[in-house]
């Protein structure tokens, strides 16, 4: 190469290098442009205590937090659907029922709210933009990812079937046409609820309290576990930090055909958008279809009827609709034939109370159906607790009193005690004599028939209430004893004889259990009915300590030394 060449050559590359320097220089001076820091919305129902780990770890420059509940202010989701704010990060801090309802532990805080709630956010024009960017959605309660179905619903359905004389393999193919999840779990629920959100995380079962959580989040984020928050991917870190307490992830509905049609019919129910008309086309619309299908849907078609007030029923296209409902007399032999046929007999409750809704029966039609099914019941040989509750439940304003008498001829078997507090529960004095005979007894059975008929039809009358009692007092110290007590620990006693006959007891009784059991009767005592002085001296003279049995004493004598 000739040297002037080489010349050339160097001044190039000093150009090239100054130009870089440059080129540095510049991008040095300018300034970063910083990402927005993501918008963490929590909803604090229960205790802050996720919030705070939260907050206590993430870097402010990234994450900006905002509270949607604003406490003493109804319309605190409404209010948050109306500002300017889109959330990035959902955190849900509250106890689940498992069903539909967020709440918190302390009963003087009324804040709540309820996955109806949550699907009126998801399907309503009237909050678009809320939830509409949403990455990840954390649910701090119990069950909120439980994979298991709500209801029974799909499995009687499919007995339905079974019982019209379809074969299995047409049963279930039916019942997988009439749907996929309409008796959805509660993950599919919150999976329709948060569509198109990446990640949610929530428990299959029992989750931590809110310290425990809290503990387990400032651990995982002290390690390095922020790095995935709020990105849109699984974090196997923080399901790693809580597998002792069953976390889950679920990506929000997607492309699922099943899940699809499911919102869609979700939404039909939930979009405040929607007059009450054009809700009420649908439901018939349903009721056009198989009646399992209606079925499934009953508990957002009673919800449904229940909203509609009296104004709103008199508008003429929704009564134009309720009265095409009221019409159709094949829909209706359909519903009641399958609730006639129906094995479970709250379901067959519930269906009838839907057909009155509907004015497929009036007032005198569904009590007919309701005595027709407890005489039914009241035929089968085997009855237990749910049945007793289900009567006495059902003739809860005494209407049905005398309706129901002993059939004759029936074998001993299937005229058990359960069977006699079916029909106490109808208002047999005869039976119901023969149900609290039953409370002294040995059969460990028919003792929980008669708690069981006590809290619906709890001993009012004092004489009856003070035989009773002395009753009790003379039964041999031990478990049948302590379950008749437990049977009265839910009446309000007023009776001064009573509780002197209680007290007398408790200071001669050799058992710890029998002591504890009567302590949880005092507690709900009348205060004004009792000799404070006379008791609280027996309490602590005559008590037997024992492991784990002391507790209900302690908190009576604390009740008593507060007065």
């Amino acid at each position: 190469m000739r040297p002037s060449s080489q010349r050339d050559l160097h001044a190039i590359a000093v150009l090239a290098a100054l130009a870089l320097a440059g080129w540095a220089g510049l991008c040095a001076a300018a300034p970063a442009v910083a990402a927005a820091p993501q918008t963490v919305c929590t909803l604090t129902i229960n205790s802050p205590d996720e919030q705070e780990a939260l907050r206590r770890h993430l870097p402010p420059s990234k994450y900006r937090f905002v509270e949607l509940v604003q406490r003493g202010r109804p319309d605190w989701l409404a209010s948050a659907c109306r500002a300017p704010l889109r959330c990035d990060v959902l955190v849900v801090s509250a106890h689940f029922d498992g069903a539909d309802a967020f709440y918190a532990e302390r009963i003087e805080q009324p804040e709540h709210f309820t996955g109806g709630d949550l699907e009126r956010v998801s399907c309503g024009g009237a909050c678009p933009a809320l939830f509409s960017q949403l990455q990840e959605v954390y649910l701090f309660g119990c069950n909120t990812l439980n994979p298991q179905p709500q209801s029974d619903a799909p499995a009687e359905v499919l007995r339905s079937l079974l019982r019209a004389g379809h074969t299995r393999a047409q049963a279930e193919q039916a019942l997988q046409s009439l749907t996929g999840v309409h008796a959805e779990s509660r993950r599919d629920r919150m999976r329709q609820i948060f569509q198109g959100v990446p990640v949610i995380y929530g428990f299959s079962g029992s989750a931590p309290l809110g310290p425990a959580a809290a503990a387990t989040l400032q651990s995982h984020l002290r390690h390095g576990g922020g790095r995935d928050f709020g990105s849109g991917r699984v974090s196997n870190r923080l399901l790693e930090a809580f597998a002792p307490f069953g976390l889950a992830a679920a990506p929000g509905l997607a492309d699922d055909p099943a899940l699809v049609e499911a919102r869609a019919d979700m939404c039909r129910f939930a979009d405040e958008r929607l007059p009450a008309a054009a809700k009420l086309a649908f439901v018939h619309g349903l009721l056009q279809r198989h009646v399992g299908e209606a079925r499934l849907y009953m508990d957002r078609i009673q919800n449904l009827l229940a909203s509609l007030d009296d104004s709103t029923r008199r508008q003429s296209e929704v009564a134009a609709q309720l009265a095409a409902i009221a019409g159709d007399g094949a829909a209706r032999e359909r519903l009641l034939d399958y609730a006639r046929r129906t094995d479970r007999p709250p379901v067959r409750v519930q269906m009838l109370d839907l057909a009155h809704d509907l004015g497929w029966l009036n007032s005198g039609q569904r009590r007919g159906e309701l005595v027709r099914l407890l005489d039914e019941l009241q035929q089968r040989r085997a009855l237990g607790v749910p049945e007793v509750h289900l009567a006495c439940a059902l003739n809860e304003d005494r209407r049905l009193d005398g309706a129901l008498r002993r059939p004759t001829g029936l074998a001993s078997g299937a005229d058990s005690v359960a069977h006699a507090a079916l029909r106490a529960c109808l208002g047999s004095a005869d039976d119901r004599a023969r149900t609290l005979q039953a409370l002294l007894g040995a059969s460990e059975a028919d003792v929980h028939v008669a708690q069981a008929y006590l809290r619906h039809r709890p001993v009012a009358d004092a004489g009856e209430l003070r035989r009773l009692v002395d009753r009790i007092a003379g039964m041999n110290p031990g478990g049948a004893q302590v379950q008749a007590l437990e049977a009265l620990s839910r009446h309000p006693v007023a009776d001064r004889e009573v509780l002197r006959q209680l007290t007398r007891l408790f200071a001669d009784s050799p058992s710890a259990a029998v002591q504890s059991a009567i302590a949880a009767i005092l507690i709900r005592a009348d205060p004004k009915a009792i000799d404070t002085e006379a008791l609280t001296h027996t309490l602590m003279a005559r008590r037997h300590p024992a492991p784990g049995s002391g507790a209900l004493i302690d908190l009576l004598l604390d009740a008593l030394q507060s007065r």
